[in-house]
């Protein structure tokens, strides 16, 4: 028992040691175990505190990398904002009050209110800013190229983003909230939109109930022009229906299906009809049913049309352009398109400012609209010439108030047009815009212009070659400046006409037609072109009671008469036609010239009750087709068609379109003397060794062809040609003349010139004659003897001379001998013609030449021919056909030329220069 329990108390220590052993070796592990882990901890802890830092550092640097890139982009598109808004509101439209002057614009634009607060954002300095293209480019994560600092930013305040608002073309501004600062916004708007269009294109109404219009005082100035009106408090409802009456009539007849709005209308062709009418409703309390029904639909449709509205204290509810601005003072106010970005106003305008610039606009709509350009009467580039003219002329001369483009045809009816309009009305002017529009519309085998400008100047030598510009307007075939004093050239333009109208009627008859049209479709390979003849101050060609007027008037009644039907249309235009006795004693002449065309202030081209020119602005015209009968007016405003570089353009474009014929027209100016080298006559002279008929030519017809006046100096009693006259240039100049004609017909030796000087101041002129003419003779007082006796024994001769002999006199009136030289020059005039001997001979007056022939009973059928300088008509009764005198009286460097053989009456003559 008792070992039995030794021996238990022995395996229970030795358990127990066991154990011992066995816990101080787990305990021993267990400690090293946790050594271990601490160590681990200590690693682990200190690893999370640097990873920590790092973490913390590598925030901090994206933080501020997107500090650096939202501030650079912010910037970025506050700038490109301030661009836009730049682009979007140039000038008067965006420019600060201290700044503002008016600048009118080609097409609407948006206006400045205020300007947008964008959160602050320095511009990054550009020298020292790195950025990839694209705006984006930089966003947050992108990697950089190193990792440097990013670059500093400069401390500067971002450029103004102005905040903008829509009226004009595109909508309806709605002010809410204070009424002080809405009043300012209002005048603004306004302002601005004035400053930003043409004078009179914006018209405001103005409806200020509570105000009495004190709203808009400012503005007051424009009142006087019309360009604002006032609404009574009580009128809201006539004024919504007048405003929805005009939208209606602008769908109707200006738009009329073609276009959806005058903006799309203004882009495709470059005209804007209609002004802009804006109307400011400043209150009104409740509205009607049928208000409010008038008021919605212009929100609706006005915009399109070109009526906006401006409304502050009235509901309206928002809806598509609509804008509406709250009003209030400081960073509160609020643009609706701008979002929930709050907005600065700006003050209202300087009240000076809106004076000046309404007073401005005043005056410049009293002087009248600025005229359209050319070009809008024009087809497109390379679309002329594509119009027929067989049934007719017609062409548009611009636009009507109401934006509908008023056309003019001249056909059967009206067939003719009569122009008047004072002085500076733009009377030429219209001429050349109606011009233009047939011009480009017609080619010159459909139309041909005969052109004649009666008063001092040249405003139709554009359309001829010139010095500085060799163009032409292809169809014009006849130009005819300052023939004021020249009346002759008229009536052979009229008879030039009369012609053309005789043939052209021959034609018909043999193709059995009645008019031009049918003409033309018998007779394609025919020229049938209309011809319209333009005549300025046509007054000045019927003026007086005399053979020149008297012809005249029976041409053109004959021509209004029958030309309708044969394609020849007249245009006749004066400053005043009240004074023309010759036209209006014609009521049948009068009667054909239906279309009548009235330019500001013109008297007597209407129907007497019709005052309708009375109240024209500049560059507007009253066209009527049925004889100036009051209901047929149409207001037509006229382009601008004077500008020369305007009209250049148009005429090179037609003349490199033009065929090689015809050629240039015919250039005829009344200032200019002609050359005798510039002649075709004289340049189609040549040598011929014994020319039949020599042609002794003595200076330029006034005629519709260039044509030298001429004598033949055949082998005839009388083939003798004197001038008669003082003027010692012009006397000189025909001699020399005659002398280098007749030179020109001649070989070398093929006649025999002499040449006689009694005058010493002709001395000179006779000299340089001398020296052009071939084998030519020279004498003087001293020796003249020997070439009398000479020429009178060859003409005495019972045969003719082997070769013409042609003595040309300077001052025969002044031969000296006595009796017996007077006596041998008669026998040369007498008999020398049929022995080829022939004198050409100036006398100082028609009295000395009718001494040299033997005095008052002598006959005077020795000169067959002569020309009159300053020679009254009456003075030249004994060499002219019957018991009358010629209608003559002198005027410089003009001649009367009259040819026994030839002429039935004397025609006008003009010397050719002696240069």
């Amino acid at each position: 028992m008792a070992e039995s329990t030794k021996q238990r108390v022995m395996e229970i220590r030795a358990g127990l040691s066991h154990a011992l052993g066995a816990a101080q070796t787990a305990l021993e592990r267990a400690q090293h175990s946790e050594t271990g882990a601490v160590a681990r901890w200590e690693r682990v802890s200190v690893a999370a505190t640097s990873r920590r830092r790092k973490l913390a550092a590598a925030r901090d640097e994206r933080l501020r990398e997107i500090d650096t890139w939202h501030d650079t982009e912010l910037a970025a598109l506050a700038g490109a904002a301030a661009g836009a808004a730049d682009r979007a509101a140039p000038g008067a439209a965006g420019e600060l009050w201290h700044s503002w002057e008016p600048t009118p614009l080609t097409a609407a634009a948006e206006l400045r209110v205020g300007r947008l607060m964008l959160p602050d954002a320095p511009l990054p300095h550009p020298e020292r800013t790195k950025r990839p293209e694209g705006p984006w480019a930089t966003a947050p994560g992108t990697p950089r190229e190193n990792d440097e600092e990013p670059p500093p930013v400069e401390d500067e305040a971002p450029p103004e983003a102005p905040a903008l608002v829509r009226l004009l073309d595109h909508g309806h501004i709605v002010v809410e909230g204070d009424q002080r600062i809405g009043d300012n916004v209002v005048a603004g708007l306004l302002l601005r939109a004035l400053g930003t269009s043409a004078p009179g294109a914006v018209q405001l109404i103005g409806f200020d109930p509570d105000n009495l219009g004190g709203g808009l005082a400012g503005f007051a100035p424009l009142a006087s022009a019309g360009v604002l009106t006032f609404t009574g408090p009580q009128d809201l409802a006539p004024l919504l229906d007048e405003l929805v009456g005009h939208v209606r009539r602008i769908n109707e007849k200006v738009l009329a299906g073609e276009y959806t709005s005058l903006r799309e209308l203004h882009a495709a062709t470059r005209r804007r009809p209609e002004p802009w009418r804006v109307a400011v409703l400043l209150g009104g309390g409740e509205l009607s049913r049928h208000e409010r029904t008038q008021l919605d639909r212009l929100l609706r449709t006005g915009a399109a049309c070109g009526v906006h509205l401006v409304i502050r204290g009235l509901a309206v509810e928002p809806g598509p352009g609509i804008e509406v601005v709250t009003a209030a003072a400081g960073d509160e106010a609020r643009v609706a398109s701008a979002g929930a970005l709050p907005v600065r106003l700006d003050p209202g305008p300087p009240q000076a400012v809106v004076t000046a610039t309404c007073r401005q606009i005043a005056e410049a709509v009293a002087a009248g609209p600025a005229p359209v350009a050319l070009d809008s009467l024009l087809p497109e580039a390379g679309a002329e010439w594509r119009e027929n003219s067989a049934a007719g002329l017609t062409a548009p001369l611009g636009d009507s108030p109401q934006g509908d483009r008023v056309t003019v045809t001249l056909s059967d009816y009206p067939p003719h047009a009569l122009i008047a309009g004072p002085s500076g009305t733009g009377k030429t002017n219209f001429i050349y815009a109606w011009l233009g529009a047939l011009a480009a519309r017609y080619s010159p085998a459909e139309l041909a212009f005969y052109l004649l400008d009666f008063k001092e100047g040249v405003s139709f030598a554009r359309f001829a070659p010139g010095r500085r510009d060799p163009s032409w307007l292809p169809h014009v075939r006849l130009v005819g400046v300052n023939v004021n004093t020249d009346r002759e050239f008229g009536l052979a333009l009229l008879r030039f006409l009369s012609g053309e109208l005789r043939r052209r009627a021959d034609a018909a008859k043999q193709h059995e037609v009645t008019n031009l049209g049918e003409l033309r479709a018998e007779d394609p390979e025919g020229s049938w072109p209309r011809i319209v003849a333009v005549v300025d101050e046509f007054q000045v060609l019927l003026a007086g009671r005399d053979a020149v007027a008297g012809e005249a008037v029976e041409l053109l009644e004959d021509l209004a008469r029958r030309g309708r039907s044969q394609g020849i249309h007249l245009i006749l235009a004066s400053q005043d036609v009240s004074g023309i006795e010759a036209l209006w004693g014609r009521p049948a002449l009068v009667a054909q010239f239906s279309l009548r065309i009235a330019l500001p202030r013109a008297r007597r081209v209407l129907a007497e009750t019709n005052q309708a020119a009375e109240s024209l602005p500049r560059y507007h015209a009253v066209v009527n087709a049925d004889s100036g009968a009051a209901e047929a007016n149409q207001v037509v405003r006229v382009p601008a068609a004077g500008d020369r570089d305007q009209w250049s353009a148009l005429q090179h474009r037609l003349w490199r379109r033009r065929a090689t014929e015809p050629g240039p027209p015919r250039l005829f100016d009344g200032d200019v003397v002609p050359r005798l080298a510039e002649s075709p006559d004289f340049r189609s002279l040549r040598p011929s060794e014994s020319p039949s008929a020599p042609v002794a030519m003595l200076g330029e017809t006034i005629d519709v062809a260039a044509r030298s006046a001429r004598t033949v100096l055949r082998r005839a009693p009388g083939r003798n040609i004197a001038v008669l006259g003082t003027r010692l240039e012009e006397a000189c100049a025909v001699l020399a003349t005659a002398g280098r004609s007749l030179a020109a017909q001649f070989a070398p030796d093929g006649a025999r010139f002499s040449v006689v000087c009694l005058d010493p101041d002709a001395r000179a002129a006779a000299e340089a004659l001398h020296a052009r003419l071939p084998e030519c003779g020279w004498y003087d007082a001293e020796n003249v003897n020997w070439l009398l006796e000479d020429a009178a024994a060859d003409a005495g001769a019972a045969w003719p001379a082997d070769r013409p002999h042609f003595i040309l006199i300077y001052a025969a009136d002044a031969m000296p001998g006595g009796r017996a030289t007077a006596e041998q020059l008669r026998t040369i005039l007498r008999q020398g013609p049929e022995r080829r001997l022939h004198v050409i001979g100036w006398w100082r007056g028609a009295g000395l030449l009718r001494d040299s022939l033997g005095g008052h009973g002598a006959r005077t059928d020795a000169i067959g021919a002569w020309v009159a300088l300053d020679v009254h008509g009456s003075e030249l009764s004994p060499y002219y056909p019957g018991t009358g005198a010629p209608n003559w009286y002198p005027r410089p460097w003009r001649a009367l030329h009259f040819d026994r053989s030839v002429h039935r009456g004397a025609e006008v003559i003009i010397p050719y220069g002696t240069s």
